[in-house]
């Protein structure tokens, strides 16, 4: 997009996850559409739970639930217009096939077979266009088919599975994203951009400040009912996050796991392998974590760690950007991912981006507890600064990455911090966050339904995020109380 005098405009970068952060798309096009300019979102692609499990089980690859569920929430609406085709495919590519095993691969088999009345007011065209990738991952379904492996259906996102089809057709997780974008109609100002560009399977790691460690994402944000153990981390070969010890149980659960034939190699962390198909994202459903996450690293099959560069565009999304926004959503499984990836940080730290701002959640979660110490504005901050300067450590080992951070850096990577206030709000130290060069603009939010919390009010951030930007003064309507607060 270009600008007013015809030159390209500098473009704003979101970073984010999948769901939380879909409730604010329309905010981020408002202010995209004033700023006359292109917008990126980066995806995290480290999600191991849901039907993306059993995907990355069967088949590898990256996790693409959230690319997934970005994309078709970018269906544009038209209201002047009744698009009944944009709507029937938004509904298709969110369709989740039930719970039941049997009854989840008898609703799959009338999709393919073109029975279901999902294909309703979508165009033969498409319909055949988007059938030719489902019949395709239904193939390499049946080819992988094993006595010890068979390919659960349950609660399957068929967008996830038309993705991964694309992927598998093409080679090419990049050009499955192009497609899909496509069939959706995604503004070409709009790209949504996974952090990692990859063919393979890419997992996480947290450490928590009492020298405990969870591998895998699920585990650490929305566990099942038998989450994946603590690991107690040791010194162990000159890193402090790796550990060798295994005990016989666990031993005894890898040797159970290698005789099933599926994507995972020989000998690979059974925490890793486990099904994880049914899981709550609800905060009741998740137990506090015993203590504070300290840090978030990408590991291997084996559970070492691994230092991968981000995706190419990333980098170049962000050497062109006059705005980056940390969106809502979780911390340290939806934003950190993103950023302690290889070129990130030194892209962050580049004074050209004027604007580098951190929305802070309406509460604090699971990863960013526990509730006798709930994170505040200031560990929030910390947390990305922190992410961004560990992206540009020279070291393999996990020793740099657990320095501290100087607060006189944090202004680097974050100048600008929303946030509301209400119950269960983080508590935001204002005049400590001014001291290091950064500002806080409050705007008020909106009480959700029979809940005792607040969310933000959509007319209000925007109108936060035009103003801080240069964009125009604020305007205040008479019939409510001012939104926006320096």
């Amino acid at each position: 997009m270009n600008g007013t005098n015809g030159v390209k405009a500098k473009g704003i970068v979101v970073f984010s996850g999948g769901s939380a952060a879909n409730n604010l798309v329309d905010v981020f096009k408002a202010v995209q559409n004033h700023k006359k300019c292109p917008l990126s979102y980066v995806i995290p692609i480290s999600d191991n739970g849901g039907s993306s499990s059993e995907l990355i089980r069967v088949f590898g690859g990256p996790g693409i639930g959230d690319v997934r569920s970005r994309l078709v929430r970018l269906i544009p609406d038209d209201p002047d217009h009744d698009d009944s085709e944009k709507a029937a495919i938004k509904v298709f590519f969110n369709h989740r096939l039930p719970k039941d095993r049997h009854a989840a691969k008898k609703e799959w088999l009338s999709i393919v077979e073109a029975e279901h009345p999902l294909w309703s007011n979508i165009s033969s065209a498409k319909k055949e266009l988007i059938r030719s990738f489902l019949n395709h991952v239904n193939m390499e379904i049946l080819k992988r088919l094993r006595p010890s492996s068979t390919f659960d259906f349950s609660s399957a996102s068929i967008g996830n599975l038309f993705l991964t089809g694309a992927r598998l057709f093409s080679g090419s997780f990049e050009s499955a994203i192009y497609l899909l974008s496509s069939i959706c109609s995604v503004p070409p100002s709009i790209s949504v951009l996974p952090a990692i560009t990859t063919n393979f399977t890419h997992h996480i790691a947290a450490g928590l400040s009492n020298g405990l460690q969870i591998t895998g994402q699920n585990a650490i944000s929305h566990p099942i009912s038998q989450p994946s153990p603590l690991l107690p981390l040791s010194n162990l070969d000159g890193n402090p996050y790796s550990s060798t010890a295994t005990s016989d149980t666990e031993e005894q659960e890898t040797e159970k796991h290698d005789k099933i034939e599926d994507a995972n190699l020989p000998g690979s962390l059974p925490s890793l392998r486990r099904p994880q198909i049914l899981f709550s994202k609800s905060s009741s459903s998740s137990s506090d974590l015993p203590a504070r996450i300290s840090r978030i690293w990408y590991i291997n099959p084996y559970g070492q760690e691994i230092r991968p560069p981000a995706n190419p565009k990333v980098i170049s999304a962000l050497n062109s950007a006059q705005a980056v926004i940390y969106s809502i959503g979780s911390l340290y499984t939806s934003i950190v991912p993103s950023l302690i990836l290889k070129g990130v940080g030194e892209a962050l730290a580049d004074p050209k981006i004027r604007f580098k701002i951190l929305i802070l959640n309406s509460t604090n979660d699971r990863e960013t507890g526990p509730r006798e110490t709930p994170f505040t504005a200031v560990d929030f901050v910390g947390a990305v600064a922190k992410a961004a300067v560990y992206s540009q450590s020279t070291s393999a080992s996990m020793g740099a990455g657990e320095k501290e951070v100087r607060k006189e850096e944090w202004k680097s990577y974050v100048t600008h911090l929303i946030h509301l206030t209400g119950p269960q709000t983080p508590v935001v130290d204002k005049e400590e966050l001014s001291t290091l060069g950064i500002e806080c603009i409050k705007v008020y939010g909106r009480r959700a339904d029979g809940e005792n919390w607040v969310r933000y009010d959509e007319k209000a951030l925007v109108q936060a995020l035009e103003v801080l930007m240069g964009g125009r003064p604020p305007k205040m309507e008479r019939s409510r109380r001012n939104t926006l607060e320096g």
